[in-house]
This record gives structure tokens, sequence and C-alpha cells, in this order.
């Protein structure tokens, strides 16, 4: 049974490692969170290293200037994975073609941007839907918008045999009090039409073996069981970081708030019930990260 925490602190000593979600748990998508950034400060002041791991279907750079805008300092973290840049490998290296249809808001446009960890790049042009060899999605168009909007769209693509690659497993984030589909909505309901879709970030498998490369970069590699992933999406966060062999931290105030009963603590029953629906079991569990 999952054990409350007040506080990252009361168990920071048993990891060396934080793989840190940041929507939800570091920032709202408007302002940055003072308790969860001043835990993050406390676990690197003791030696640790953070790793931000993200469903953003951006470059980690561009994350990077994101949270910087949003008031989340440098010295909360030490480098930066996302769902994008495990993404776009793929897709540089033809998993979906050269010609794709995109499916997201013009601010991602800096998916296309070159990426030079990958060898001999396959050139990657943007076309019409009925050119298309593939469909790659970072979003919806309008993320208020349901995915059922984008049936048409998918309908076409589905009979044509096109597989979709999406960036972002999210279904649905809140920013601030609002919440904004994600390109997870839309991939699945492509799945339960019949679609075939390539996934990276959270949970899936390529987006934490970028992130256990990102942290090579600080030295010896760290052992699973002295990494903690923290998060606030029960199956992306919580999944991904259980099937990876992960001791696991859930942030109840975030996407499932309601449902625990979180003000500044889940209420117990509550989370029991949550958990016990959703058939996942984290190690301990937190309101806020802080």
């Amino acid at each position: 049974m999952t054990q409350i925490i007040d506080s990252l602190a009361e168990i920071s000593e048993s990891y060396d490692a934080l793989l840190c979600d940041l929507w939800g748990c570091v920032h709202d998508g408007v302002r940055a969170l003072p308790e969860a950034v001043a835990a993050l400060q406390a676990f690197r002041a003791k030696g640790g290293t953070v790793v931000l791991l993200t469903n953003a279907p951006r470059p980690r750079a561009a994350v990077a200037a994101q949270i910087d805008r949003l008031g989340v300092p440098d010295d909360a973290w030490d480098t930066i994975a996302t769902s994008g840049d495990a993404a776009r490998e793929a897709m540089f290296r033809g998993a979906v073609g050269s010609k794709v249809y995109f499916i997201g808001e013009d601010r991602d446009d800096v998916f296309f941007e070159p990426l030079h960890l990958v060898e001999d790049p396959v050139k990657i042009e943007r076309v019409a839907l009925d050119r298309a060899e593939g469909v790659v999605i970072t979003g919806p168009f309008d993320s208020h918008q349901p995915p059922e909007v984008l049936r048409p769209q998918l309908l076409d693509a589905k009979t044509r045999g096109l597989t979709m690659l999406n960036a972002n497993p999210d279904i649905v984030v809140d920013r601030g009090d609002t919440r904004e589909y994600c390109a997870g909505a839309v991939a699945q309901l492509y799945e339960q039409m019949g679609g075939s879709v390539l996934s990276f970030g959270k949970p899936h498998p390529p987006v934490y073996d970028l992130a256990r490369r990102r942290m090579a970069e600080f030295g010896d590699p760290v052992p699973d069981d002295r990494i903690l992933a923290i998060g606030d999406g029960i199956l992306t966060d919580v999944k991904g970081g259980m099937l990876e062999g992960f001791d696991v931290l859930f942030v109840t105030g975030g996407l499932a708030a309601e449902e625990t009963r979180t003000d500044r603590q889940p209420e117990p029953d509550a989370l029991t019930a949550y958990l016990a629906d959703q058939q996942m079991d984290p190690p301990f569990s937190v309101g806020k990260l802080r």
C-alpha cells in the first residue's frame, strides 16, 4: 500500500537521482510552483541529480526556455529529457516515412528542426494528408477541442494505412484551472478506430532510455534502485516509472486531485480507491511536490 509522505525530504536520502515530471509537479502551465522548486533545489544541494522528464513534444532547449519564462530556476535541475526528442530521433530515422502529415500547433514547428544525434537523417517533408506516408502529432490543432473533431482526418489516415508517430502520450493537462487535450487523446482515438500508433514519452521505454543517457553525462550510471520517478500522471509517470523498475512518488494534487480529494494531502480512503481502480500501487504519494 502506498505511503503518504509530507515532503520529498522524508525519503530523498535513499536516492541519487530524480526523474521528475514538469507539468502538474514543478509548474502548472502558468507559473512555477515554489514548494516544488525548493524541494528540487534541496535535493541537488545534497549532491543529487535532477532530470526533468517531460512528455513535452519539443526539444529540450525549447522546454528549458519555457520553464525559465515560468520561473523555474536553473539551479533546480541538471538536464531535461523530452518525449519530443525521443520521437524526433525515430522520425529522422524514418519511422513513418519521409513525407508526413503534421497535426499540431505552430509553436511546435521546432519539432522538425535538425537533430544532430542521428547520422544520415531522413529528409522530412511536411505534406497534405493525401500525399503523406505517415502522420506526426505533437498535439491537437486546438487543445480546447475534443479529439472527435479530428475524426475525418483520422479516418482518412487509417483507411490509407498510415502509422501515427505520437510525440506526447499525455491525454490532458491542466493549464492553471483550464483542462486541455494533448496528443495522447488523439492517438488514443486513432487506435480505437483501428489505426497504428508509435508513442514516445512516458510510459514508453524510449524516453527513459534517453533520460538514462542524459543522466550519464553527469558521471557513473545510477542504479535503478537509487532512482526515484516523480509525477502526477497515473498512466504516464506512475505506470512508466514502475515498468522501468523505479520507485515512484505519485503527486496526487495534479491530474487526480479531484479523484483523490487532495487539498494539501490526499484523503487516504479516496487515494486507496483511486489506486485500486487504476491498478497501480506506487510506493509513495504526496499531495504536492514539496
